[in-house]
């Protein structure tokens, strides 16, 4: 009962926003919340019922901006998540058998072991990114949980096509994310036609658009790679060595994707020039605020 209550408290403290978007180019706008409890909770569990207690750890939560990080220690014993969604069947090994079989009896993880696959679906239905598992660091597992759509273009080809296979939509989740998908995915979705360009630069194709009827505002709704923009900022400031806000706005506003306003458009670039200043350390804002200008750090 006591672990019941802690997973509440936690659970009570996140915040459950209304996300809203708007699919296929209705009118009308979806409203969904920005997480889905189910899967915050299967998150939750799931790291508490497997985590490797010998190394005296814990169980984290980190609520972030847009998505949720979940990470327990132990290694992550199925060995990939493909490989759990391809057998979709209870697993063999537990690491706390005696703790699992507790959660099950109080209906807190998944009786038959398809949790992890329920948490895609979910999302998928939601038409939202999917979890991101990673496996990277073989003592520990961590899961985030977005709570944002990243491509649009990646959820209209959700919308568009409900049949598709689940480690389909896994690996163009992975190309939205711009990470690398193995040779296997890779000759999958091209063969599909699902994604266009040459590695590592691949994205969403413009099979979405010929769903849709309209290449033309595909080719504008589009999100180009941030690095993209990041570069053309560089090249501009080479050129001319200086610029204003209001000259970078001018640079990128009729590039940024269409399916934002004008007001998230000018966010966009703001949060470019905080990362370029704060984390890549390529421009820095000169002089003062209201009058700064930027320029290349040499």
């Amino acid at each position: 009962m006591p672990l019941i209550l802690a997973v509440n408290r936690i659970f009570a403290k996140l915040r459950i926003l209304t996300y809203r978007y708007m699919p296929n180019a209705s009118l009308f706008p979806l409203e969904v919340t920005q997480y889905d409890t189910w899967v915050i909770r299967e998150s939750l569990h799931n790291a508490i019922a497997h985590q490797d207690y010998t190394q005296a750890g814990r169980v984290n939560i980190i609520e972030e901006p847009e998505s949720l990080l979940v990470t327990n220690m132990g290694h992550f014993i199925p060995g990939s998540v493909e490989e759990v969604i391809r057998r979709d069947a209870p697993p063999e090994q537990y690491r706390n058998p005696f703790l699992a079989r507790a959660m099950v009896n109080l209906s807190m993880i998944d009786t038959i072991g398809s949790g992890i696959k329920r948490m895609f679906l979910k999302q998928r239905q939601r038409f939202f990114p999917m979890p991101d598992f990673d496996l990277s660091e073989p003592e520990r597992v961590r899961v985030r949980v977005f709570g944002k759509i990243l491509d649009e273009n990646y959820t209209r080809l959700l919308i568009e096509k409900a049949d598709l296979n689940l480690l389909d939509v896994m690996a163009l989740d992975k190309v939205q994310k711009h990470h690398q998908i193995n040779e296997e995915e890779f000759k999958r979705l091209k063969k599909q036609k699902l994604i266009e360009g040459r590695r590592p630069n691949l994205f969403v194709s413009a099979r979405v658009a010929a769903a849709t009827g309209d290449k033309a505002d595909y080719i504008k709704q589009r999100a180009f790679d941030k690095n993209y923009y990041k570069e053309m900022i560089v090249s501009y400031l080479k050129k001319f060595r200086s610029a204003t806000r209001k000259d970078i706005d001018k640079l990128l506003l009729d590039k940024i994707s269409d399916a934002l306003d004008e007001k998230q458009k000018r966010n966009r670039i703001r949060n470019l020039l905080f990362e370029m200043s704060h984390k890549d350390n390529t421009v820095f804002a000169k002089g003062p605020r209201r009058t700064a200008v930027w320029v290349l750090r040499h």
